[in-house]
């Protein structure tokens, strides 16, 4: 069966920030560089503008919020389904796969497009959850997200699961990478203070499970061992977890580091920020499926200390064993922190699947799963 030119519709809750929302731009990118439509559906955020200027189609529904008035979207889907003659219909995030699965099941065999999820984190297991186990192909965004798959919900059809890792542009992310100059004379202007420090830095969304507070007690036993370092937490503030920001923000009044740690919220140069910092940092309390700014950091050459859980660990472990510690132990924690900071060790490099190989892959997965009746089925 000869490829042909799809249509592909991603769904997901919002386009702010994250790994989801990043391997949606780069995939819906590809796909339009490919010479493929891209449709992409969400509640909006403020990476719409950089999808559209890539050439993919933006649709804005409320379509990750959870009430029950969501569920008005499936029959609006349904015949978005048919109206745009969808081919590929992948759903990235729960609640959307709720409503993707519902218009979908209701279309007639014949006219369904293929229907494909993408298990981007170790969810909590439950039958809301299991959604993400039901695509008619459900990539796994890690071996760990593998394991977990089917460690959970051993009855998914082991066939139908596969591992598509998030890539790494090797050409965005090279070793020993150095900003331009014009950015590091803005960067020293706007944090002078860095120029006589060493920088760690804490990169993700501010929510509990980053580990922003392990950080902030590593850091304030650094300071106090006297040792000239300076935190700096790199992620957007989520309005949803605003008591959490509180408290960090408290921890950091109560622990005496008002005058070493800066919050830089969402930046659109992280690149640059993990360049110039000395160790980046992956804390999070509970495994995360993938760890994207952990193989970025370690792309650049890095070094990376992190818990040694989930696809973190499983990096770290491959990549920078120098690295890992295990989750929540923070005598370890000052430990290995110290002696990189003392003796650093070098990176080396390594080999991680590039942007370029998940958009091969996926579009070979695409073009193996499509129905060349569906659009016929679709248009009767």
């Amino acid at each position: 069966m000869a490829d042909k030119v799809l249509t592909v519709l991603q769904l997901l809750p919002a386009l702010e920030s994250g790994g989801v929302e990043r391997g949606t731009l780069e995939l819906g990118a590809g796909l339009v560089a490919a010479g493929h439509r891209s449709l992409v559906l969400s509640g909006g955020g403020q990476l719409v503008s950089r999808l559209t200027g890539q050439g993919s189609e933006h649709i804005q529904w409320p379509i990750g919020k959870k009430s029950l008035w969501t569920l008005r979207l499936v029959r609006r889907l349904r015949r978005l389904l048919v109206d745009e003659q969808v081919d590929i219909l992948h759903a990235r995030s729960r609640l959307p796969a709720w409503i993707a699965w519902l218009a979908w099941r209701g279309l007639p065999e014949a006219a369904r497009p293929a229907f494909v999820t993408t298990v981007h984190g170790l969810y909590s297991v439950s039958r809301y959850s299991s959604i993400m186990t039901r695509g008619e192909a459900v990539i796994a965004v890690s071996e760990a997200t593998q394991r977990y798959i089917f460690d959970n919900y051993p009855a998914t059809d082991a066939q139908r699961v596969h591992c598509i890792e998030p890539g790494i542009d090797p050409k965005v992310y090279p070793n020993a990478y150095r900003p331009p100059e014009s950015w590091m004379a803005r960067w020293y202007q706007d944090f002078p203070f860095l120029l006589e420090r060493q920088v760690l830095t804490l990169p993700g969304r501010i929510t509990r499970l980053k580990g922003h507070l392990d950080f902030l007690h590593l850091l304030a036993k650094l300071v106090q061992a006297d040792l000239p370092v300076y935190g700096l937490i790199v992620g957007a503030e989520d309005a949803a977890h605003a008591g959490y920001l509180r408290e960090v923000r408290q921890t950091v009044s109560k622990l005496g580091l008002d005058g070493a740690v800066s919050f830089t919220g969402h930046r659109m140069d992280l690149r640059d920020i993990l360049a110039v910092s000395n160790i980046v940092y992956s804390l999070s309390n509970k495994p995360e499926s993938f760890g994207r700014t952990v193989r970025e950091a370690l792309s650049l050459g890095v070094p990376v200390v992190g818990y040694a859980h989930g696809g973190v660990g499983d990096t770290l472990a491959t990549v920078y064993p120098q690295g890992c510690v295990p989750p929540g132990d923070s005598a370890m924690l000052e430990q290995v922190s110290r002696e990189l900071l003392e003796q650093p060790v070098e990176v080396p490099p390594a080999a991680f699947t590039t942007v370029q190989d998940m958009l091969d892959n996926t579009v070979a997965l695409y073009q193996a799963l499509r129905r060349p009746d569906a659009a016929a089925a679709n248009s009767g």
